[in-house]
């Protein structure tokens, strides 16, 4: 094995060994869903909200370049940290799909498909993908939330916000 493909080993098993951890934490639950008869049959138009309290940190990246066919798209994984009154702006995941993962705290998310706010709490994860799926989340609370967050990027996207 060349040293470029070792490389990427090497960060492709570190990014399955932080997933891996997160999702033995998640295996008790899944987060809170839209009751079903709060289930809206056409996405609503959502507030657009902008970020506040929020931290972003990249904790990694792996190229996912000649894996099967994924042309030249990343796996990321993040950890955001949402400070009280704070927010995750309005957002889309048609075309990026995700996997959040509550590490502490509780936190509210306002989705374009359910006419009721949806509660996550520590413990619990939500995946994100589909098309119409946006939404916002919110901390209600006074203390920090902490989530993980998993998902396929194209490059351009790296550093970008939500």
């Amino acid at each position: 094995m060349d040293l470029l493909n070792r490389f990427v080993a090497q960060r492709l098993l570190k990014a399955v060994a932080i997933a891996a951890t997160a999702a033995l934490g998640a295996t008790q639950a899944q987060a809170g869903e839209c009751p079903a008869d709060k289930v809206l049959k056409t996405p609503s138009k959502l507030d657009d909200v902008a970020e506040k309290h929020l931290k972003r940190e990249t904790l990694a990246i792996i190229p996912l370049k000649g894996w099967r066919g994924t042309g030249d798209l990343l796996l990321r994984t993040r950890r955001l940290t949402i400070g009280p009154g704070g927010f995750v702006p309005t957002h889309y995941h048609n075309d990026r799909p995700s996997i959040v993962y509550i590490v502490k705290g509780e936190i509210v998310e306002h989705s374009n498909s359910c006419s009721v706010p949806i509660v996550h709490r520590a413990g619990e994860w939500t995946p994100e993908f589909g098309d119409f799926h946006g939404h916002w989340w919110e901390n209600k609370s006074n203390s920090e939330v902490v989530l993980t967050s998993s998902d396929v990027i194209p490059p351009d996207q790296q550093d970008m916000p939500m």
